[in-house]
């Protein structure tokens, strides 16, 4: 029973979005209640147990960087650690971890632990509390009323979520093992929000004793000591190896002969499912000509010897998945621990949110994760951080928090959501991002710490080590500006990195220019006075920054142009159907999304350039008519 019923932020979920809200809420020192239906599956890592990749491991460590709880543990967790994309230079690099599915959720649950102002309840929620259309509060299932200045929702697949195996009718499920949230989801409808349904899938889990490992390609972890958090430094386990094998036309065989037997292609999901994670099924169906896919099998953790196979995700019956998996080298006598399984869910589409991820129509109440028709650990998180920021800032009657396009992926994902909406679910990519040079990992802590320490999201250690970390950066910086260095000591370095060696002393930024060469082999040549194996980040931030600082210029340039526009503010009471110079298809999207600057507006997919010169000269023009038409009144 909880002994207090009065609240600052209550947090409905306890999956990433829920810890990242209830954490965020706290430390910028609002009182908290999580409501979860299962404490002990708080964090818990419901499909692939990885963090990172390609633009996810950037939203990882911004979530880290403004005092998150995904960074640590993942670096508590991890079982094998890569930066993608290292060839291509450190402007692209992206983290990922392979994380132990056990050792994950503990580590969230330790760190939840540290804050004092978080309370956590067991329950599930069935109902809101409401003071006409204001939320004050929630019910849960056993009665008790709980009341909060603000909620935030992070449901997950919860939501009238129901289980695919096969043309069997679904069960109802919020994920194997726990019940959905039915009494919730229609009260949420029932205040007339938009509601649809989107689905997710899952591989099956295999037995890694049964793997012929001769058959297929072992991919080891990289050896330098890469880390997802910034601030607090966690005991690293041991790494674990990962493998490649390929599916080929037997696969295509049995699929295509099993296709009507498929949850998803047999009629019993409606909802769509990520194009970016497809099915097998769906590989199959969308790409017929494609004669293999890749599959990787990836560690479970380190006291399991269960393995994930990744990029086999399934709704068929379990005889055929077996069968599946016999026709993959080296999976040949592979022996199934978990079925794969498909998951349909509500969710409801993010046009109707404002930017700090508060419904329009229910003030107080906050959105964050699946139920925002994202997809992904990482998105989920930097949501639920954002949400449980905003919650607890508008509950102590502050000033929100908001992450624009040009300060993180963050930024640009929220945007995304509310202003282009979803009609799939959402998976963040590089290529969704204008300023993708200025929006690294390597420069996370540069660009949001002092934000997060201005917000009070970030204790007084992190504070510390914020500082520390770019005042060091600040100190690798000016030793490239304006050290020298001389032929005797440079040429070999050049040599080796294919570059022509110099005549006479140089400055060590004229060769940080040259492409080939890379700032950790100038920082080793040149006897820096710091160590390049452990400051690599700040290296890497550095090195960008100064290789590439004419590209940087104009991107902050772009940006800058992007917040003058920003400052042609607009709201909800303008009349866009009314005006008769924009395209009608432009009318209809800005009265639908509401944008709040005409940056915003820009954005909208059916809002041309001619449209926004129409809509400013129409704005002032109402504006001017409102001024007119109250002064006689």
């Amino acid at each position: 029973m909880v002994a207090d019923s009065n609240y600052d932020v209550i947090v409905v979920g306890g999956g990433h979005a829920g810890s990242e809200a209830a954490a965020a809420a706290v430390r910028v020192g609002a009182k908290t209640l999580m409501i979860t239906p299962d404490l002990l599956r708080i964090g818990q890592m419901s499909c692939n147990p990885a963090i990172g990749g390609i633009a996810k491991g950037v939203v990882a460590r911004e979530v880290d960087a403004l005092g998150g709880i995904m960074g640590r543990a993942t670096d508590a967790s991890r079982i094998q650690f890569r930066m993608l994309n290292r060839s291509k230079g450190p402007a692209v690099w992206s983290p990922r971890a392979q994380c132990d599915r056990e050792l994950y959720p503990r580590s969230v649950q330790s760190v939840l632990k540290e804050l004092m102002g978080l309370t956590v309840h067991q329950g599930m929620v069935s109902g809101l509390l409401m003071a006409g259309d204001i939320i004050v509060g929630v019910r849960t299932q056993q009665g008790i009323e709980l009341f909060g200045k603000t909620v935030v929702v992070t449901a997950g697949t919860f939501l009238r979520g129901k289980i695919h195996i096969g043309g069997e009718a679904g069960v109802g499920a919020g994920r194997v093992g726990e019940p959905p949230s039915i009494s919730l989801a229609k009260e949420l409808e029932n205040r007339g929000l938009e509601v649809s349904r989107f689905k997710t899938g899952t591989p099956p889990r295999i037995d890694g004793r049964t793997v012929d490992y001769s058959q297929i390609e072992r991919q080891d972890g990289d050896p330098e000591d890469f880390r997802f958090s910034s601030y607090t430094k966690e005991c690293v386990p041991e790494q674990r190896p990962c493998w490649i094998t390929w599916t080929g036309k037997d696969l295509l065989r049995v699929v295509k002969g099993n296709i009507n037997r498929s949850a998803v292609f047999g009629g019993e999901i409606s909802g769509l499912g990520p194009r970016y994670c497809p099915s097998i099924e769906d590989k199959v169906v969308r790409f017929p000509d494609n004669p293999r896919h890749q599959v990787f099998l990836e560690p479970e953790g380190l006291e399991t010897t269960e393995l994930y196979v990744n990029g086999l995700s399934t709704s068929l019956p379990p005889e055929v998945q077996i069968e599946l998996l016999q026709t993959i080298p080296g999976l040949e006598r592979a022996e199934i621990t978990k079925t794969g399984y498909a998951i349909e869910y509500d969710y409801f589409p993010p046009h109707q949110l404002s930017h700090t991820l508060e419904v329009r129509a229910i003030p107080n109440l906050y959105f964050a994760g699946q139920i925002n028709g994202t997809t992904g650990y990482e998105e989920a998180a930097g949501q639920g951080l954002m949400a449980g920021a905003n919650a607890g800032l508008k509950a102590l009657g502050r000033k929100p928090l908001i992450l624009e396009r040009d300060q993180a992926y963050i930024g640009v994902l929220i945007d995304d959501l509310i202003t282009k909406g979803v009609d799939e679910p959402y998976r963040l990519f590089t290529s969704r991002a204008e300023f993708r040079l200025t929006l690294r990992q390597d420069n996370t802590v540069r660009r949001l710490g002092p934000m997060a320490c201005d917000v009070g999201l970030l204790t007084q250690s992190q504070e510390v080590e914020m500082n520390n970390l770019i005042d060091r950066e600040k100190q690798i910086q000016r030793w490239f500006v304006g050290a020298t260095i001389k032929p005797s000591v440079a040429n070999p370095t050049l040599i080796k990195c294919g570059t022509s060696p110099i005549k006479e002393t140089v400055r060590i930024l004229d060769l940080l220019k040259r492409p080939e060469v890379s700032a950790e082999a100038l920082a080793i040549a040149g006897h820096a006075p710091f160590d390049p194996n452990v400051n690599w980040n700040a290296i890497a931030a550095v090195e960008v920054e100064l290789k590439y600082e004419g590209y940087v210029r104009r991107e902050s340039e772009r940006a800058a142009k992007l917040r003058e526009q920003a400052t042609f503010e607009l709201d909800g009471s303008i009349p866009y159907k009314t005006f008769k110079n924009v395209s009608y298809e432009a009318r209809e999207k800005l009265s639908k999304i509401s944008p709040t600057s005409l940056a915003q507006a820009s954005r909208i997919p059916g809002v041309s350039p001619a449209d926004l010169q129409n809509l400013i000269l129409e704005v002032r023009r109402w504006r001017r008519e409102s001024i007119v038409t109250s002064s006689i009144e």
